[in-house]
Formats: C-alpha cells, sequence, structure tokens
C-alpha cells in the first residue's frame, strides 16, 4: 500500500513538473493576449507614440459588425456553411480511409505514410506556396479540370438535376464534390487518431461476432462505430477546432489582413463575434453526440 502510494505521487509529480512548461506559456503568451483582445474589443484604441491610447466604447463595435457591416454578416454565414459540412465529410472520410488502411495488405504502411504526408506538408512553407495562387493558377486548373469532367465523363450538375435532389441537398453535394481534394488534404491527423481506436479493440469481438454470424455491416454498427466512441469526439472536436482556426477561412483571413493595417480593435470583436458563433455550433454538436449517441451506447 505504502509502495504504490510512492508511486503514485511520483507519477503525480513528475506529471506537474512535464506539465508545468505548457502552463508557463499559456499564462505568459495566451492568457495576456487574451485579456488584452477582450479589452480591445470593447474600446476604440489609437496608436500614439511611446504605446496606445484605449477608450472604452462598449458594445458599438459589435452592433456595427452585426447590424451596419453586411459584408461580416456574410462571411460569417459563409464560416459557419463550410464548418457546418465539412465536419461531417472529414469524419466519414478520415474512418473510412482508417478502415481501409487498417487491414493487412502489402504496401499498407507506405498508404499510411502517404495519407499523412500533407500534415508534414502544411506545418512548413509549401502549404503556404500551394494557396498563395488560390486566386490565380490554382483556380484556373479546378475550372479546366471540372471543364474535362463536364464535357469528357459526365457532370455533377447534370446527375443532380436528373435524380430530381432538393436544391439545398443538390448545393451541398456539389460543394462536397468540388472540395474534395482539399477535404482529404485535411483527414491526416483524423486517420492516425481512427487508427489507434481501431487497433485497441479486441479482436475477440470480431471473432464472436463472425461465430454468430454476423455480417462486416453488423460488425461496423455494433461493434467498430460504439467502440470508437470516445475517439469519434475526440476526432470531432479536433477537426472543429482545427476548421475554426484554419487560416483560409474568411473571417480569419480577413482578420489577418485588417491586423497587419494596425486595425487591433475591430478586427478582436471579429474574432470574438466568430469564435463565440463557432463555440455555440461545437458545443451543441458535442451536446447532441453525447446526449444521444454516448448515452445509448454506455445504456
Amino acid at each position: 500500500m505504502k509502495k504504490n502510494r510512492g508511486i503514485e505521487h511520483i507519477k503525480s509529480k513528475y506529471g506537474r513538473l512535464f506539465v508545468l512548461p505548457w502552463e508557463i506559456g499559456i499564462i505568459v503568451f495566451f492568457a495576456y493576449p487574451l485579456i488584452q483582445s477582450i479589452i480591445y474589443s470593447f474600446s476604440k484604441m489609437v496608436i500614439v507614440p511611446g504605446g496606445v491610447d484605449v477608450t472604452f466604447i462598449g458594445l458599438t463595435s459589435y452592433y456595427k459588425l452585426l447590424f451596419v457591416d453586411s459584408g461580416y454578416t456574410g462571411a460569417l454565414k459563409s464560416d459557419l456553411v463550410n464548418f457546418l459540412y465539412s465536419v461531417p465529410i472529414i469524419l466519414f472520410l478520415s474512418l473510412v480511409l482508417a478502415i481501409v488502411l487498417n487491414q493487412k495488405f502489402r504496401g499498407r504502411l507506405f498508404f499510411r505514410a502517404l495519407y499523412f504526408l500533407p500534415v508534414i506538408i502544411a506545418t512548413g512553407t509549401v502549404i503556404n506556396l500551394i494557396y498563395n495562387t488560390q486566386d490565380s493558377d490554382t483556380q484556373t486548373f479546378e475550372r479546366v479540370a471540372s471543364e474535362a469532367f463536364s464535357s469528357n465523363m459526365l457532370s455533377v450538375d447534370d446527375i443532380v438535376k436528373w435524380l430530381d435532389i432538393n436544391n439545398n441537398v443538390g448545393e451541398y453535394i456539389i460543394n462536397v464534390i468540388g472540395r474534395i481534394f482539399d477535404l482529404i488534404w485535411s483527414c491526416g491527423i483524423q486517420i492516425v487518431l481512427f487508427l489507434a481506436g481501431l487497433q485497441s479493440i479486441p479482436s475477440s469481438l470480431y471473432e464472436a461476432s463472425r461465430v454468430e454470424g454476423a455480417t462486416k455491416w453488423e460488425e461496423f454498427w455494433f461493434i467498430t462505430f460504439p467502440m470508437l466512441s470516445q475517439v469519434t469526439l475526440l476526432v470531432g472536436v479536433f477537426t472543429m477546432v482545427e476548421l475554426i482556426t484554419n487560416e483560409r477561412g474568411v473571417i480569419v483571413s480577413w482578420t489577418y489582413k485588417l491586423m497587419m493595417g494596425g486595425d487591433y480593435d475591430y478586427t478582436s470583436a471579429m474574432m470574438w463575434l466568430y469564435f463565440l458563433a463557432n463555440g455555440l455550433m461545437m458545443g451543441l454538436i458535442v451536446f447532441l453526440y453525447n446526449r444521444i449517441l454516448m448515452k445509448r451506447w454506455e445504456s
């Protein structure tokens, strides 16, 4: 008993020691700027020689963003729509690819590394060079590829019209197919997390299900998916945070451009309103997931 308590005490002490640099970094580099940005969002800030002149103006900036600046509300709506249809697609693609890469076949390690490669590239300057050409070369490439696909093979628009799909659903399908490259590019870490979850599922569960005559579809819904409930929640939260903080988002990129010009008060209100809207949506999704799916699997 004493030995176990000693080991646990040592583990706790070393755990706090390893976390300490992160806590210091949060306090020094994150907490102070966070509080400062909240103050700026309720103030009018003017840069003067030797510092800044901050004047409290209350909710003026927030009122202007919501009821005066129509460009901001339009950009916020665009980002929220992109958030809503990107999250389920990224989760679905990541789970499917993880299940495929979890199978035993030749070259499995190569393909695992291949799907993780975008994560490595995205941490450097290569991704910036790729997306800096988005307004010119990349859009031209996408347009030419789309025209070739439509004229030589088939048109997604024609298929949607032929199936007589609802306009909103049809627009969703077209947007997803149009951004399939970007969505797959965003699946690297999610695939790794799902792979780790798949490999932690006991093989005895699948062996018992095969003895009972369960199909692959039944194995997925009654074993794989429920056993991945915690991992799916983790991947979902990670994906939502990644999408919200993505520098290629309309509002985030717009805010960065304004900040480069020295506008720190209005942009602080822009970002706080943006994160508040996304945070509420993220909290609602997590709440519904825990309330509906997690509670069902636990029972």
